[in-house]
């Protein structure tokens, strides 16, 4: 498998990087996992607009989802080629009343599901392309899902958005990749159910026996050094701040 990190950034864009999207490709299959600010953009530096072949929503905050609005327009309005065919987006219950009304002037109600083709996340085993996939509800205010690929023997586990929760340790355990949300400071925030911080990120990358910790969803607020050295206190392995247009072979 291939990762490349589109945007990483949370909550908002930084100066550096689009919102969190990240790109997994193997045997010529493209998963984009989420399309937060700015990443449509992005998008465009590592594959075409029309060239991807699903799309994995964690959760329906605009800082994951809402370049999905912009993306409609380029698959729904593409002249020279001809409208493009439905393509799968897996997202919590809701996801294309959500998308609809942030874009709030669509053609018709059902205009969305003519280029999405939308299915409903649950906690599962399924196939996406060639990738064996898990997904668990994890810990944050709304509906979110931490997802875990498996292609050739490896694995790459994302959390999406979330706190501490047995769902996110049983996705990550024993993965060669874990990319995880680190946006909360040790010891500054602490608010249940929510976000991670460094440290939570490293002590869950250690009891999953995870081989490598990416961090990521950092806000432009959050001193991303601080997370790094907070996690690599409590995590044996190698532990990296994610930053946009990074590309790692798992």
């Amino acid at each position: 498998m291939k990762l490349t990190v589109v945007g990483c950034s949370g909550s908002f864009p930084s100066a550096d990087s689009a919102c969190s999207s990240y790109l997994v490709e193997a045997d010529g299959f493209r998963l984009l996992l989420d399309m937060g600010n700015g990443a449509l953009g992005e998008l465009q530096r590592h594959c075409g607009l029309y060239d991807l072949d699903a799309i994995f929503l964690s959760h329906l905050h605009a800082d994951h989802c809402i370049d999905m609005c912009g993306y409609f327009v380029a698959r729904y309005y593409r002249h020279e080629g001809g409208r493009c065919d439905a393509i799968p987006v897996y997202g919590p219950e809701g996801t294309e009343q959500r998308l609809t009304t942030a874009y709030a002037d669509t053609p018709s109600a059902s205009s969305m599901s003519e280029v999405f083709d939308f299915h409903t996340l649950k906690p599962a085993t399924f196939e996406i392309g060639p990738f064996s996939v898990r997904t668990e509800k994890v810990a944050h205010p709304v509906e979110a899902y931490a997802i875990r690929i498996e292609h050739g023997g490896k694995t790459l586990t994302y959390s999406g958005d979330t706190g501490v929760c047995d769902g996110l340790d049983e996705l990550a355990e024993g993965a060669d990749l874990f990319l995880c949300e680190a946006s909360f400071t040790h010891g500054k925030e602490d608010i249940p159910d929510l976000h991670l911080n460094g440290r939570e990120a490293g002590e869950t990358a250690r009891r999953a026996g995870a081989g490598r910790l990416v961090l990521t969803h950092i806000p432009p607020w959050t001193d991303p050094q601080i997370n790094l050295t907070d996690a690599r206190a409590v995590f044996d392995g190698p532990v990296e701040l994610a930053t946009a247009g990074a590309v790692y072979e798992i």
